[in-house]
């Protein structure tokens, strides 16, 4: 591919269209440790991206590879056959997370990158390009997401206009305490590397979290989702029923064989039924605690044993 024609046109300003990405801290480890192991030569490192496209539109960053490429300043040459064979390593792990994008590290975009964009527009329609400045050129490890739009006159394509649009940076509350576990362990590598991954630390910790529910929450959020389905169905029957919609012979089994599968429980033994569960999970609980209890405590111990 060469990069002689393509011109590219970079602009800051977010794209009025109503797209968005939200990356996954995983993301920003990948791209940070190949940059770390790449080779002697290669100024910088791109990958593919993997996730899916929520309902709102917002893309979901949520995994990445590297890609071995070569670059010069008349050409950039992607390792096809390596980024298929990932792909399909990927899948069987994780079907649901599919091409979203490519990223590489640097500030902004480059007459390479748009032909490395074009590549991934025949992959997946219309990718999301994420930028990672780990040279640090502003002072800080910039992060930015861009989308293309070809611009033509006529059948001839005069530029690749590449416009920024909203990132978020977010991970839940399991992310964020493996972040910070690792980061401990990482310790030793800050002699080598130590503006990157102090600077990635700062990113992280600053980002929005999202907490997740607990049981009862979760349990509350399941049942009202529950009963949405129960209404939805009472819905549909009584419209069959009045004429209003024609019935269904396979949805009308359907719900026959659901309601067939649900045990006879009086509402005494029902209610038997769960505070004899919540019984159990509450003696988890406690016996969770006073293990936990019984360990800080024989740590102390050691530890108090050890000095004197």
């Amino acid at each position: 591919m060469a990069a002689g024609d393509h011109t590219v046109l970079q602009l800051s300003t977010p794209s009025t269209a109503n797209l968005s990405a939200k990356v996954h801290p995983l993301v920003i480890f990948n791209i940070c440790d190949c940059y770390v192991r790449r080779p002697d030569q290669a100024e910088r490192v791109i990958g593919t991206l993997l996730g899916s496209v929520l309902p709102d539109g917002t893309v979901d960053i949520r995994n990445s590879y590297a890609v071995p490429h070569t670059e010069s300043a008349e050409q950039v040459a992607l390792d096809i056959e390596y980024h298929h064979n990932m792909l399909v390593s990927h899948q069987k792990v994780n079907p649901k997370e599919v091409i979203v994008g490519w990223y590489s590290t640097g500030l902004g975009v480059t007459g390479g990158s748009a032909l490395i964009h074009d590549f991934y527009s025949r992959e997946v329609p219309n990718p999301v390009h994420l930028t990672v400045d780990t040279g640090f050129r502003n002072g800080e490890g910039t992060i930015k997401a861009y989308v293309s739009v070809n611009l033509a006159l006529g059948d001839r394509q005069l530029a690749a206009q590449f416009q920024e649009i909203p990132l978020d940076l977010r991970m839940v509350e399991a992310e964020r305490l493996g972040c910070m576990y690792h980061f401990n362990n990482l310790r030793r590598y800050l002699i080598v590397m130590p503006i990157l991954f102090l600077t990635l630390f700062d990113i992280l910790k600053t980002t929005a979290v999202d907490k997740l529910p607990n049981d009862l929450e979760g349990m509350e959020v399941t049942m009202q989702r529950l009963l949405a389905l129960i209404d939805d169905v009472y819905k549909y029957v009584d419209d069959v029923v009045e004429g209003r919609v024609a019935a269904d012979n396979s949805i009308g089994r359907f719900i026959s064989d659901t309601v067939a599968s649900l045990p006879k429980l009086s509402p005494s033994v029902f209610d038997k039924l769960v505070n004899d569960s919540l019984q159990d999970q509450l003696l988890l609980l406690y016996l969770s605690s006073i293990t936990r209890t019984q360990l800080g405590l024989a740590e102390k111990l050691n530890t108090a044993a050890q000095i004197l």
